[in-house]
């Protein structure tokens, strides 16, 4: 990930969160968020379904998001998903113009007391139709068909002029097509404020539409033209991409971000998460797996690369503390001119009577009840980021440690590459289908909460050691070290996993599906989140985690670690990031 890139992504991440506010306040929903770039409400994705709400972070500006964000509040707010999948129809053409045209129905239903809103869905129509129109795409003869039907609707349902610079361009086109949608396009006009009623106008546009666009790519092909059928299907993709039919997810933006999907086998067994065998799996200290004389070796090169580093502890420290510092009783203060009266001291009234230190109150002071875990991701491409990551880690720890909160620090990896044992046992027992998880999951225990960073800093360096490094089982490991949280005695438990990619083990993947563990830390996740006991974080190492973590921060380890990646990452855990 380039400077630009990361720079690019931390201004997506605000755009995100301001218009995730926004949505939040419009409708009355509290779990709308953004993660990957895509809406979601609770944990269900909610589909962009128009494609002039569909924005490209590095070219649209915040007001092209913000349109977006009015758009889908309409959307929430004004039609009704049920009644909505009643009518949808099957082909693909018709029900690209069919949520068009839903959507536009919704935003004429802007209220009359939100002006700025109904500007917002305007300028952004507008801007879509001129960016549609420029890229060449009317060019051919489905380009201009739809084109042209979503001005003629847009221009009915809001009763403005269609877009001035392209009036001419389609006006043959416009003049075609009056007769068969003057009746359609009259009714959805007439029937805007009732979404049955509408429908059926919608579905008759829509049907016409699809029989004229599946005629011109027949005779398309029937000529025999590849740059025109070409062309015909750039212009159909250009409308129906954007209108995400499907339901994978992430996307090919510059910004890296994870590429995640769905899993057909954890969606059959229900969501039930399986596990061939545990007889492999471990919880190990890792300390013990390496030298003694090697962790010396390892910890002076950690000391030597902080102290290049020259990071401000003591400023981290504040912080930290301003947003895990709670008011806590520290005892009384007696001799006080104010408070409670202290019965011991009444006789001081009597022998001196201007006395006023007869008082006595509770004693404040700022601490901390909190539990800090870091989860390091410890699979292959990792260990090429990992001194940054160790320093960045240890940073975190000690300036945690300096206002009093329990730390702790974790990995996770396999105990072996392409399954291990836990493959070839699956193998002699006749290889059966959909086995679950199939590898030896290994637990690292680098530092415990009971030690403090002083004692545990020796075993810290094994984080060095390249050959830990293998693959990821996210899923377990988050559920693991929360648990590890769970046991302890802290009010506020925190768990920050840091990774630079997707759950990623050979064996399983094989034997199951691709996506097989990246849907089971997504309910890993989504569960702890719907719990509340522990606050579970993603710290993407030049990659964006937002789908998977709902609370995420995507960071470049490739520069110098600087006070501006440490105050994004307090942030972060304040909650000003991706809530």
């Amino acid at each position: 990930m380039t400077v630009s890139a990361q720079q690019q992504a931390r201004r997506q991440q605000q755009i995100e969160e301001l218009c995730a506010a926004s949505l939040r306040a419009i409708t009355g929903h509290a779990d709308l968020h953004y993660r990957g770039q895509r809406l979601y409400q609770g944990e269900r994705r909610l589909p962009t379904h128009a494609p002039h709400l569909r924005t490209d972070p590095a070219e649209d500006d915040f007001a092209d998001c913000r349109a977006v964000a009015d758009g889908m509040a309409m959307r929430l707010l004004s039609s009704d998903m049920a009644v909505h999948r009643q009518h949808c129809p099957n082909d693909p053409i018709e029900r690209l113009v069919f949520e068009l045209l839903e959507q536009l129905r919704v935003e004429t239903r802007v209220p009359a007391d939100m002006p700025g809103m109904a500007d917002n869905l305007l300028q952004r129509f507008e801007r879509w139709s001129r960016d549609f129109y420029r890229s060449g795409l009317t060019e051919g003869s489905v380009g201009l068909l739809l084109y042209t039907v979503a001005q003629m609707c847009w221009s009915r349902l809001h009763a403005r002029p269609v877009l001035e610079e392209t009036e001419d361009y389609i006006e043959s086109t416009r003049a075609s097509l009056a007769k068969a949608l003057g009746k359609a396009l009259y009714g959805l006009r007439r029937q805007r404020h009732d979404q049955d009623a509408y429908a059926e106008h919608a579905l008759e546009i829509a049907a016409i539409v699809g029989e004229r666009v599946h005629a011109e790519r027949t005779q398309a092909r029937g000529d025999d033209d590849d740059e025109t059928a070409d062309h015909e299907e750039a212009a159909t993709g250009a409308f129906a991409l954007l209108l995400d039919f499907e339901d994978s997810e992430g996307d090919d933006a510059d910004i890296a971000a994870a590429a995640t999907g769905r899993s057909k086998v954890f969606e059959d067994s229900a969501s039930v998460y399986r596990v061939f065998t545990t007889r492999f799996d471990r919880e190990v200290n890792a300390g013990s797996l390496v030298r003694r004389a090697l962790l010396r070796e390892y910890r002076e090169r950690l000391d030597q690369a902080s102290a290049e580093q020259g990071i401000n502890l003591p400023r981290l420290a504040r912080r930290l503390g301003s947003i895990l510092w709670e008011p806590r009783q520290d005892g009384w203060a007696f001799g006080e001119e104010e408070g409670r009266i202290d019965g011991r001291r009444l006789a001081q009234l009597v022998s001196s009577p201007t006395e006023r230190r007869l008082f006595y109150r509770e004693q404040i002071k700022l601490g901390t009840d909190c539990a800090v875990s870091l989860l390091i991701d410890c699979s292959g491409s990792m260990k090429h980021h990992i001194v940054p990551v160790t320093i960045m880690a240890e940073s975190l720890i000690r300036a945690l440690e300096m206002i009093g909160a329990e730390t702790e620090l974790l990995g996770f990896t396999t105990g072996a590459w392409n399954g291990g044992r836990a493959y070839k046992e699956w193998m002699r027992s006749g290889r059966p289908r959909e086995p679950g998880r199939l590898n030896e999951a290994c637990h690292m225990v680098f530092k415990d909460a009971d030690r403090s960073w002083r004692r545990a800093r020796t075993d810290i360096a094994a984080l060095l050691k390249a050959d830990l490094f293998r693959e990821g089982i996210d899923g377990e490991a988050v559920d693991w070290a929360c648990e590890r949280l769970l046991a302890r005695s802290e009010n506020r438990r925190i768990l920050i996993v840091i990774s630079d990619g997707c759950p990623a083990d050979s064996a399983t993947n094989l034997t199951n599906d691709t996506y097989y563990l990246d849907n089971h830390l997504k309910e890993v996740v989504a569960r702890r989140a719907r719990e509340g006991l522990v606050e579970v974080f993603g710290l993407g190492v030049g990659l964006d985690l937002s789908p998977f973590y709902r609370r995420s921060l995507a960071t470049d380890m490739s520069e110098t670690l600087d006070t501006h990646l440490f105050d994004e990452i307090v942030e972060l855990i304040g909650g000003q990031h991706r809530r």
